[in-house]
């Protein structure tokens, strides 16, 4: 039995710092908190931030009430 979803995992790249490292992918926006690059092209507006950070800042502003 195959388990089957919609969700794929990000291709992992070699890029630190935002920079391609010239195999033809766009470059990588970095996250503004740490610095490790994101899921999102540099070409995203707005503050970028890496799995781990969305993560963290997902758990801090979630309501504990």
């Amino acid at each position: 039995m195959e388990f089957v979803s919609g969700w794929t995992a990000p291709e992992p790249t070699a890029v630190r710092g935002g920079r391609a490292d010239g195999d033809g992918q766009e470059e990588r926006a970095v996250c503004v908190q740490c610095g490790d690059p994101t899921e999102y092209p540099a070409s995203t507006r707005g503050a970028t931030l890496c799995p781990v950070c969305e993560w963290h800042e997902a758990e801090r502003v979630a309501c504990s009430c």
